[in-house]
């Protein structure tokens, strides 16, 4: 009689009646929507200090390069906390580790609602960028282990996909309360929709199939895949494992993936930083067009992540080849992204530049699916390891994008930006292309020993 493979760290349920094979559970997609929910109000809570930034500077009198401050200590804090998050989602479960991170984003844009002056506003991003730091890596280690192979492209792709819905439509809803109750009731009411969504992910999520009561053999046997003997394979997940930093950090494909990432990211955040207020600026547009037809280019990117994720792992089922499914969407994503950034800056016409943004933009993201399970593919059981440092350098080189674009754009210079991010997305290609390998393992088995 076939028994459930039995976690590492947990005895095994006991024997499920084999007539349940004919009909597996899908309990895995609820456990991606609590995923999804998570990414969705990580982006909510990142997101909605760029729509209030020009009343929150005007209030408090500061500068175009002191909100790029603001809007950057994120990012540091972000980038900072990376890999110790996902260290610690490696070392202890997704469980543990995310139950933390969710409730604290929940309470992080609270504080930002109650900020008085500039550092007070520093003080708030660094906390919501401690807080949200290593929440995609250990989701993405908790993904791995509830989800097979061939759909991770997938999964990847639909939750980012909800992260750019908060993009897309975090503007108009944060433009509504805003115009109706003031720039700091948008913290307080997304404040409480995060603490809501942490209650729900405590209550719900369990770090491995095995434990949660309403996967059946069926659907374990579709997560796991089965041995000869009809048996379902064993999760090969340690209790707490050893996280071989020396092999990982010598890795050159490690750190092929974090380059490409940082041009990913570097061209990504502008959209989430100076985006709102280079509409309202320089393309003169009121708040009211801004969360409306200014979402155009963020639903586009919202598309990008579903049909970067689908082709993706199509391309894998088809091929057999991670190199060719990873490598083939990635690649050409970031070089088309490159080249329609360039004439959404030069055009004259506001429509056309949002036409050429949304093209980029819905290329840009094609690339996140097969970024992020390229680490769950090379990452292995350090996977929340491998893509913490993979997100942790894309932080780092999201954290100059509103650094430079303030910068230039308190100097009037509002099109070389655009320029920059589209040399730094065509060496993200190149990056791609030539040196990341997605069939490599960034720690490799230790043939040697024994």
């Amino acid at each position: 009689m076939t028994q459930i493979a039995e976690h590492a760290s947990k005895p095994a349920r006991g024997v499920v009646d084999p007539t349940t094979l004919s009909k597996p559970t899908r309990f895995r997609w609820l456990i991606l929507l609590l995923f999804s929910s998570i990414y969705l109000i990580c982006y909510m809570d990142r997101g909605n200090l760029s729509i209030a930034a020009p009343e929150i500077a005007k209030q408090f009198g500061l500068s175009k390069t002191a909100m790029g401050l603001v809007l950057a200590a994120f990012s540091w804090a972000y980038a900072a906390g990376q890999v110790p998050v996902g260290w610690m989602g490696d070392r202890f479960g997704p469980k543990k580790v995310l139950t933390v991170i969710v409730y604290g984003v929940g309470l992080a844009p609270i504080i930002n609602g109650l900020s008085v002056g500039l550092h007070s506003l520093l003080g708030a991003r660094l906390f919501l960028g401690a807080f949200e730091a290593g929440a995609f890596p250990v989701a993405s280690r908790g993904m791995q282990g509830w989800f097979a192979k061939s759909e991770r492209g997938r999964v990847q792709g639909i939750t980012h996909f909800f992260s750019r819905l908060a993009v897309a439509f975090t503007p108009p809803i944060a433009a509504a309360i805003m115009l109706a109750f003031g720039w700091r009731a948008v913290f307080f009411i997304f404040g409480g929709l995060g603490l809501l969504g942490a209650i729900a992910f405590h209550c719900f999520y369990c770090s491995y199939p095995e434990e949660h009561q309403r996967v059946n053999l069926a659907e374990l046997a579709e997560i796991r895949g089965v041995n000869p003997d009809g048996s379902v394979r064993t999760a090969d997940v340690p209790k707490r494992p050893q996280v071989p930093w020396r092999q990982i950090l010598r890795s050159r494909n490690m750190w092929a993936i974090a380059l490409g990432y940082c041009c990913n990211f570097f061209g990504a955040n502008f959209y989430l930083t100076w985006y709102p207020t280079y509409l309202r600026e320089y393309r003169h547009m009121s708040l009211k067009h801004v969360g409306l037809i200014g979402a155009l280019p963020l639903v586009a990117g919202m598309l990008g992540n579903l049909a970067g994720g689908y082709l993706t792992d199509g391309l894998l089922k088809k091929t057999g080849s991670a190199k060719l499914a990873r490598r083939g969407v990635a690649a050409p994503g970031l070089l088309l992204a490159g080249v329609f950034v360039v004439p959404a800056a030069l055009t004259h016409s506001p429509f056309i530049s949002l036409l050429c943004l949304a093209a980029s933009f819905f290329c840009l993201e094609m690339v996140v699916a097969p970024a992020w399970a390229v680490c769950m593919d090379v990452g292995g059981q350090y996977s929340g390891t491998v893509t913490a440092i993979m997100n942790c350098s894309g932080a780092f080189a999201s954290s100059l994008t509103p650094v430079v674009y303030g910068t230039l754009f308190d100097r009037g210079l509002w099109v070389v930006p655009f320029i920059v991010s589209a040399a730094v997305l065509t060496a993200g290609a190149i990056i791609w292309t030539l040196f990341i390998n997605p069939e490599r393992l960034v720690v490799e088995a230790p043939a040697e020993n024994g």
